[in-house]
């Protein structure tokens, strides 16, 4: 078909079109109130039945504040660049995981929490376990993931941004923290993924939408006590720690409305952000 005759409206619909007759079969069961609160958002809820993965240093699985874990694997790059996910025997390597796993476990306390280790002892990692780890994740179908990290690595920004869209649309919300330096990182840039930065605020249900992106969303991350190796606790600040607070969120949200899009949890933690509920 030419050009002039696509836009004289002539032949069949152009790629990618609603077919002609098709409006019925994509109907939607919406039953939205008119005010969306807190209370319709998660009231009663506690997280059951939401897959959590976290993207990290691993777990300590026995850790009062975070157990149960439903899994664990670990994501290997061997001397010949070739990649290994295999079953996780070794937990956490350095904390940082075991502490966010335990605030999104202290926020939705039945959700189901899964580990994909991508980061060693000492906060090391690499650019193509770190993508790995994600394909692995997105694969397969956590409702959620939290990372608590990012890479300043531009050459990986294309294939991060191909996955964060992808978990866009299977229904897989990606919740990343922004850097701590005022430096450009990756995935939490991407429009796809839910970004995260800091408040000093004590509520843990205390979060802030941005008006001025592209951190989309301030949570509690100054000062927290987060579940730390051997079973302790350790005094944390960070972006790092401010994510898993909104991960928990999304957890009870998708336990009370486990149908809903990453758009619409977008929309309905923008309508529950403490800023807009308060210019109601």
């Amino acid at each position: 078909m030419s050009a002039a005759a696509a836009l004289a409206g002539e032949g069949p619909l152009p790629a990618w079109s609603l077919p002609a007759g098709a409006t019925d079969g994509i109907g939607l069961a919406v039953d939205w109130p008119f005010e969306v609160t807190r209370e319709w958002a998660w009231g009663g809820s506690t997280g059951r039945g939401v897959r959590v993965c976290i993207l990290d240093s691993g777990i300590e699985h026995d850790h009062p504040a975070v157990q149960p874990v439903a899994g664990s694997v670990a994501v290997f790059r061997d001397s010949d660049g070739e990649i290994s996910i295999v079953k996780d025997d070794q937990g956490d390597l350095c904390g940082h995981g075991t502490a966010c796993a335990g605030i999104v476990r202290s926020i939705a306390p039945e959700c189901e929490l899964f580990s994909v280790r991508v980061l060693g002892a000492g906060y090391t990692g690499s650019g193509p376990v770190l993508v790995a780890g994600l394909r692995y994740a997105i694969d397969n179908g956590f409702d959620v993931v939290n990372m608590s990290l990012s890479t300043t690595k531009r050459e990986l920004a294309t294939a991060l941004h191909e996955l964060a869209d992808a978990a866009y649309f299977r229904k897989t919300m990606l919740v990343a923290s922004a850097h701590n330096l005022p430096v450009e990182s990756y995935p939490w840039r991407f429009a796809s993924v839910l970004s995260v930065g800091s408040h000093d605020r004590a509520d843990p249900f205390d979060f802030f939408y941005n008006p001025e992106p592209p951190v989309e969303f301030f949570a509690r991350g100054v000062d927290i006590d987060a579940a730390w190796l051997e079973g302790s606790t350790l005094r944390c600040t960070g972006n790092s720690f401010a994510t898993p607070h909104l991960t928990g969120i999304c957890a009870l949200v998708l336990g009370k409305h486990p149908e809903l899009t990453p758009f619409q949890l977008k929309s309905v933690l923008y309508l529950t952000s403490s800023n807009v509920t308060a210019a109601r």
